[in-house]
């Protein structure tokens, strides 16, 4: 159970037939980056300020979201505030403060991470090193500023929250969540009721999509605030927080293992505006489930990586302490899949990583006799097969612990496809075949758009499948490190996906982040982030084009004078109050 590693100490034998060109074109995304050293002055100062910029635009985005922000219908913390309430009387404000908040937020994001990547158009377009970065004290302080006004705000973005709490409260009651809907499970005569009074129309009669081991968690914050909604908001966002602290521990440490500045992975991940205002304002479970998978990604790749040997040297049949630390990082991501099961595919790319420690590789079968196959594959097989049994013993154990244990079963095998009644326009399959049915309808065929959704969203599954398979052959291949991999099969699955929301682009942003440095890459995953991030405004159903256009017109002029104020100089004809000099 030693390692075995090639010269190049990627884990191959150079002894080994030559290896297919799986992923030769997917692996260029990656190049090693070279440390920089930190800041200077000037460049400290400019920071300093960027931050505060960012952080105004969170507290203008906590006081606009009292009036756009998703409330709930009963118990409205601020109903009857004078000052509080203002906002949800004032809807055209709020929305003002709201929008123009989230477009400083990004900007800021935007701004200071010339200090991460470096600047769009020369560094990172490039492809070239910054000169200097800030510092992960830096980094990791800027993250806790622009977040703390949003931990005290209304869920942001989305309604979701209320799904959660009326599931957990259902599982609290002893039902089950997997067949009971937050309409027949919390009628209006149970005590209970409440929780399910803010569930959008759309889930009020759907069963829950979450995994067990959230419904569990959330079931003991319900026995810890019963019916109080605001309470039970909070302790969720606290889950929440934890999953971006997991994120924030993991990802440097992914990004040092891949060769990658962990500053850069940590400012186009974990610093990301749709972290800060989907996975902690809208206190999406996504945050846990990445948080989980990541931090049990960087124990088994620790494990797998090590010199050391798995196996106890005295007692053979037990594991080592690095053969524990393996098989917690595993366990982990099984826990992870049991939040939401779309991170189970992690262990697959963690199981590729050991099977080439003991030995895998991806031999080319095209240029020798098929008898003599067997004997070139017969290694990689042999370690395959043992990877893949002990990922898949970890697992078993795991889900089936956490299935039993928290008493709610295996009905959530039947419920993952509860999303798809949504027909969502960042889909992509649902959005050609919606267009395909929109244009049957104009051409007199009739409105087949059901139909059509029913063939192509599992033809498009199917060939995510077919992706992900490429992609672990790419891993095996030692083209691509088991993160990018990873990274690449997440973006598959949300491309793919039969349903989609603005978050997911998480899924594959944040691990390829920590190891995807390409300009391409990058700037694309900038550019997305940020249009995403401003795309999707805090507006209700009810919301007039008239006063989203009026909203919209006055946050960009809020925004545009708040920039020139924070950052142009002042004209010398000006008094200048509390201030030196041009640069202060």
């Amino acid at each position: 159970m030693s390692s075995r590693r090639g010269p190049d100490g990627s884990g191959r034998d150079s002894n080994h037939t030559a290896e297919p060109e799986f992923g030769a074109a997917v692996a260029g995304l990656h190049a090693d980056e070279p440390e920089v050293g930190p800041l200077n002055a000037a460049e400290n100062k400019l920071l300093n300020r960027i931050k505060i910029f960012g952080a105004t635009g969170s507290i203008l985005l906590l006081i606009g979201s009292l009036g756009t922000g998703a409330i709930p219908v009963s118990q409205n913390p601020v109903a009857g505030m004078r000052v509080l309430s203002l906002p949800s009387r004032m809807f055209g404000t709020a929305l003002t403060l709201s929008i123009g908040g989230t477009l400083m937020l990004v900007v800021a994001w935007l701004l200071i991470g010339r200090f991460a990547v470096g600047r769009l158009s020369v560094e990172v377009y490039g492809g070239t090193t910054p000169a200097r970065r800030m510092t992960r004290r830096q980094a990791d302080h800027t993250l806790l500023l622009w977040i703390a006004p949003i931990i005290i705000a209304p869920p942001l973005l989305s309604k979701d929250i209320y799904s959660y709490l009326a599931q957990s409260a259902i599982a609290y009651i002893g039902k089950d969540p997997y067949t009971v809907s937050p309409l027949n499970g919390l009628p209006p005569d149970h005590p209970l009721y409440e929780l399910a009074g803010s569930v959008p129309n759309i889930w009020k009669d759907t069963p829950a999509p979450y995994g067990p081991l959230f419904l569990w968690l959330g079931q003991h914050i319900t026995a810890l605030t019963g019916d109080n909604i605001t309470v039970g908001i909070f302790l969720h966002r606290m889950l929440a927080l934890a999953g971006v602290a997991m994120i924030v521990w993991a990802l440097p440490r992914l990004a040092r293992r891949c060769g990658v500045s962990p500053i850069a992975a940590l400012w186009l991940g974990a610093m990301n505006p749709l972290v800060i205002l989907h996975l902690v304002g809208g206190i999406h479970n996504e945050s846990l489930m990445l948080g989980m998978m990541l931090v049990g990604l960087e124990l088994g790749l620790a494990a797998v990586d090590s010199a050391k040997p798995l196996m106890d040297p005295d007692r053979r049949w037990l594991p080592s302490g690095t053969g524990w630390l393996l098989v917690a990082g595993a366990g982990l991501i099984a826990m992870s899949s049991m939040i939401k099961a779309t991170s189970i595919i992690a262990l697959g790319f963690l199981g590729i990583a050991l099977a080439r420690r003991w030995g895998a590789t991806l031999p080319s079968l095209r240029s020798i006799p098929i008898r003599q196959w067997w004997s070139a594959c017969k290694e990689s097989v042999l370690a395959l097969a043992r990877s893949a049994s002990l990922m898949g013993v970890i697992a078993i154990v795991v889900i089936v612990g956490i299935c039993v244990g928290t008493g709610l079963g295996f009905g959530w095998t039947r419920t993952l496809s509860t999303g798809d009644i949504v027909r969502s326009w960042m889909s992509m399959p649902t959005l050609l075949s919606v267009g395909a049915g929109r244009t049957g309808i104009g051409l007199g065929l009739g409105d087949h758009t059901q139909a059509i959704l029913d063939i192509v969203r599992p033809l498009a599954q199917l060939i995510a499948a077919a992706f992900i398979i490429r992609w672990l052959l790419a891993a095996l291949s030692g083209r691509i490190h088991p993160i990018g991999a990873l990274g690449i099969s997440m973006a598959t699955i949300v491309v793919f996906s039969p349903f989609a929301q603005a978050w997911y682009l998480l899924w594959a942003v944040i691990p390829l982040a920590a190891w995807a440095s390409d300009r391409w890459f990058r700037l694309g995953a900038i550019i997305s982030s940020a249009l995403i991030a401003t795309v999707v405004m805090p507006t209700s159903s009810n919301t007039t084009g008239i006063v989203l256009a009026q909203g919209l017109l006055a946050a960009i002029m809020m925004a545009a004078v708040l920039t020139a104020l924070f950052f142009e100089d002042r004209p010398k004809w000006l008094p200048t109050i509390g201030r030196r000099g041009r640069d202060e």
